[in-house]
């Protein structure tokens, strides 16, 4: 999995295995964490020889599944396949904290605002509590859902965990009182796998999914604000008929804020292009889509820093990333930067992690619903049967009073005697 996020002056990327914090600014080492060659598990876990669904245990290939940045860009984290969840302060230079273990491989991390707290939702549909504070206690159970977990965030008062899961299901829980739930947003079709509070409205809550579409909510009552179907809105490609890009499934993959809140950028998966909501004046109540980037290649992962600069990490050896800012004129490429020459020549040795990591395969594709149209064999089923009651029936009539056996006959007129 290929991310991008922002730690300061930081420019943090995975590939594969590695994680890689290049520095904008100035021409430092990187600092380049691997998975392949971090601690191993001990093995005397509890864990052991126990898998993800309580069969024997499936050794992972140190990959990593997640990353979070805490609000300030003071801490990261990251977990893998192999069940780390490694926490590092982003000074200069970086430090590897802690290295911890999860009891099943996590699909989601987010920091608390206090920053005291690491919470991690994993795909058995449980949310662990890790200690910041106590880097190396163990994490603590806070809730669990009866499906795989996709998405996690926090309010910006910490007050409530919103999670999602498979089943379309987006939960507001009371973080200090778990089994407190406030309210449930349900409109998705497919599985949620985007969740998002923009920085201008802490009230309003943003879900991406499976089915296409991004929902605006009021999260502590539940209700539906907005709604955009992503492949409606997106610009079809020269010679691609009208439907034809609508019947192929494409997740929402991200959705991220810039910090003034004032833009919304959402990415679909398989898509060249990016799609710009934005508050406008007089609607400030109301996202509105306002542009649409068209991008060389299919990107990766997309992500704000904090001078509010789009970074996108695309399919691409020779141009692996570009960045936008927004002028009057709207959102323009800065193509002449040093900062993302920096960062671009920085990467380029890793880049080889990311070459079978190919955007044409789905990441979500196993979670889509299957659906099975069983009509067609029952109707088939049904035919033969009637068939072969009309076959025997017709025996029946071409034998006439031949098929009421003498024995039967004599003993009605037995009866009558």
């Amino acid at each position: 999995m290929a991310t991008i996020a922002a730690c300061g002056e930081w420019i943090v990327s995975t590939c594969d295995s590695k994680l890689i914090s290049i520095h904008t600014k100035q021409d430092r080492e990187p600092f380049v964490f691997d998975c392949s060659a971090a601690e191993k598990k001990p093995k005397d876990t509890e864990s052991d020889n126990k898998s993800d669904d309580g069969g024997a245990d499936e050794t992972g290939h140190d990959v990593i599944l997640a990353v979070a940045v805490s609000p300030t860009g003071r801490l990261a984290a990251l977990t893998d396949d192999s069940k780390r969840l490694v926490l590092f302060r982003c000074d200069s230079p970086w430090q590897c904290i802690s290295t911890r273990w999860v009891v099943r491989r996590c699909t989601s991390l987010v920091f608390s605002q206090a920053e005291d707290q690491l919470l991690v939702a994993d795909k058995s549909g449980d949310v662990y509590s890790f200690s910041v504070e106590e880097p190396h206690r163990t994490g603590e159970l806070k809730l669990g859902h009866l499906s795989m977990l996709l998405a996690l965030t926090l309010s910006p008062d910490d007050r409530y965990v919103i999670s999602a899961d498979r089943d379309e299901k987006i939960r507001v829980s009371h973080l200090k009182s778990p089994h407190n739930i406030q309210a449930f947003c349900l409109a998705h079709r497919e599985f949620v796998s985007s969740l998002l509070i923009p920085a201008a409205h802490r009230e309003w809550l943003l879900s991406g999914s499976g089915d296409g579409n991004v929902i605006l909510w009021q999260y502590e009552s539940g209700r539906e604000l907005q709604r955009w179907d992503m492949r409606k809105l997106r610009e079809l490609p020269d010679g691609t008929k009208d439907g034809e890009e609508e019947e192929k499934r494409s997740a929402v993959s991200r959705i991220t804020s810039s910090p003034d809140g004032l833009h919304v950028v959402v990415q679909c998966e398989r898509a060249a292009t990016v799609q710009m909501l934005s508050l406008e004046k007089g609607t400030e109540d109301r996202l509105t889509p306002s542009h649409q980037l068209t991008l060389p290649h299919c990107p990766l992962d997309i992500n704000f820093d904090p001078r509010g600069r789009l970074w996108v990490l695309l399919d691409s050896a020779d141009t692996p990333f570009q960045v936008y800012t927004h002028t009057q004129a709207g959102w323009q490429r800065d193509a002449d930067n040093a900062e993302v020459s920096r960062v671009t020549e920085a990467l380029k040795p890793y880049w080889k992690d990311l070459q079978p990591l190919a955007v044409a395969e789905s990441r979500f594709e196993h979670l889509y619903k299957v659906n099975f149209d069983n009509m067609e064999s029952y109707m088939e089923k049904k035919r033969l049967r009637l068939e072969q009651q009309k076959s025997h029936w017709g025996k029946k009539r071409m034998t006439g009073d031949g098929n009421k056996t003498p024995g039967k006959k004599r003993s009605k007129e037995n009866k009558v005697k």
